[in-house]
């Protein structure tokens, strides 16, 4: 595309601070924030078009997270926009892909090893992805969002080619978890990265990303359809089960190790990503912010004022940084920003409780709801590959609307962020105990397919919301404890379905009761990102 002179900005207006024509005529950029950082005291309830204040905590931090927001949206959405959603989007499906790859694969791959501890690859896997969860997001506000972006989805990929050629389960196991750590770490970089480049009217799309996640179980299945189902590929029985005869289960890792590779190259080829101009002003570099956005704004003929000496002006950031660059001090650094104000604080830790109660939730349900269900002698259909298989396609499939129909919800006036929450998670109560009822083959279809739909509805918008309302510097921090208080709870579940005595009914009203908590704490919490932009 060529370049229209008039949109561009010139190497001396970056350096003179000098305003183009077009901003002079619009009133610009230049013009607007020079009213924001006239405003010396704002109050942390009353910020408009902001979902908080930084300013009682660094003035400096705050005023210039404006001039960047404001620089965002003089920009606008542009091509580069649509590539980082298909390719932040691949590191949802990767997450996805690994956690469905271990539960596919695992009965097969049991029979030819035979291990004393069945529910071994679901331990590994939640292991793996609670450690990735946590070491990728709090590095990433160390070094940067870019070297973690670009090398977490590799790394997923190349254990996923080890984890298909295991000799045995313990090593299967350790693959599998470290491919797990390696996708653990893309729902923090990937709403992180997206969010941080995204103009303010665009920010609903962080929920509809979320429809990454449920097309993953789609291409798992389409994977492990044929592999799982021939007969020459899987052993029938443990007592004949060898290498020779059991090679779907891994050749089920190979297909889907590779298309993460494919995935991996495109995330650094299609788009070579910058740092996020929002960490690199955390960290006090404005010359490289400025010209981040002077090279966007040249690539994609577009209009940005903002200046090197604007963002001087607003003075040093004295809140972002720990007494050791690299150390334990950074760490706490990033902690205690998480809780800087009260309101924040406890907006930070609702956030943690709501990952924690669906990762409690979610798995536990699905853990104990079959062998609920046998236990009462419920007629679901036969137990067929063919049918097992069909069904799972149909269910996610209709799961990849839930964000979808989230999205457009959540970017509604009346209900937002937290009421899409809140009846997301309702619903998916009153769905979870609608189908303790189940009976029929055609009655357990129809109930999957609703609840994979609503309970994505509140996982899309959680997904979505915790990014939004941390601020920039510590986001990585609390999006990955957040994630990895979910892990965690992953974690429980494989042991109590190990442990624990399935012919109960208490544990699927534990699960309605706890969507019930969820729904509360969605209402509760402090912030609404609805037409605000994320400092």
């Amino acid at each position: 595309m060529s370049e229209d002179p008039k949109m561009v900005m010139t190497d001396k207006e970056v350096s003179t601070g000098a305003v183009p024509k077009h901003d002079q005529h619009h009133g610009g950029l230049a013009e607007r924030v020079r009213h924001s950082i006239s405003a010396q005291s704002v109050d942390e309830s009353t910020v408009e078009g902001q979902v908080f204040s930084m300013n009682a905590v660094d003035p400096a931090l705050d005023k210039k997270m404006r001039l960047v927001n404001e620089a965002i949206d003089e920009i606008g959405w542009t091509a580069m926009h649509m590539k980082l959603f298909f390719l932040n989007g691949f590191g949802y499906a990767a997450d996805s892909l690994i956690l469905l790859l271990q539960s596919v694969t695992s009965g097969q791959a049991a029979m030819e090893f035979q291990p004393n501890f069945a529910n071994g690859l679901t331990v590994a896997a939640y292991t793996g992805m609670l450690v990735g969860a946590l070491f990728w997001g709090l590095s990433a506000d160390v070094i940067g969002r870019r070297f973690a972006f670009n090398v977490s989805l590799f790394s997923c990929s190349l254990f996923a080619v080890c984890a298909g050629a295991s000799p045995s389960w313990t090593v299967l196991g350790l693959f599998t978890s470290l491919a797990a750590f390696g996708s653990g770490g893309n729902l923090i970089l990937d709403t992180t990265v997206f969010l941080e480049f995204l103009p303010g009217d665009k920010q609903w799309l962080l929920t509809l990303m979320a429809c990454w996640w449920g097309l993953a179980p789609v291409i798992a299945a389409a994977f492990a359809w044929p592999f799982l189902s021939i007969d020459k590929y899987n052993c029938a029985s443990a007592e004949t089960c060898t290498y020779d005869n059991n090679k779907g289960w891994r050749y089920v890792w190979y297909s889907n190790a590779a298309l993460i590779f494919v995935l991996s190259v495109l995330r650094v080829t299609v788009i070579r990503l910058k740092e996020t101009p929002k960490y690199l002003l955390a960290k006090g570099k404005d010359e490289e912010v400025v010209e981040t956005f002077r090279q966007i704004s040249q690539k994609y003929n577009r209009p940005c004022s903002l200046t090197i000496e604007q963002l001087q002006a607003c003075g040093p950031i004295r809140s972002t940084y720990g007494k050791s660059r690299y150390g334990f001090g950074e760490l706490l650094a990033h902690l205690r920003g998480l809780f800087a104000t009260k309101k924040l604080g406890f907006s930070t830790s609702m956030i943690w409780l709501s990952w924690t109660l669906i990762g409690l939730a979610y798995p536990l349900f699905y853990v104990f709801l079959p062998q609920y269900l046998k236990s009462r002698g419920a007629n679901t259909g036969d137990d067929s590959n063919y049918t097992t298989w069909r069904n799972y396609m149909i269910a996610n499939v209709v799961g990849i609307f839930g964000p979808i129909q989230a999205g457009f919800m959540c970017n509604w006036k009346v209900l937002g962020r937290r009421y899409t929450m809140v009846l997301g998670a309702l619903m998916s109560m009153a769905f979870f105990f609608a189908y303790t009822a189940v009976r029929t083959a055609s009655q357990n279809l129809g109930f999957t397919c609703a609840i994979y739909y609503v309970v994505n509805i509140y996982y899309g918008t959680l997904y979505a919301y915790t990014p939004e309302v941390l601020p920039s510097a510590h986001r990585a921090t609390g999006n990955g404890i957040a994630v990895g208080c979910n892990r965690v709870m992953g974690l429980v579940s494989a042991f109590v379905a190990t442990y624990a005595n399935t012919a109960t009914s208490a544990p699927i009203f534990i699960c309605a009761v706890l969507y019930i908590v969820m729904a509360v704490v969605a209402i509760i919490m402090p912030f609404e990102p609805y037409g605000k932009r994320s400092m």
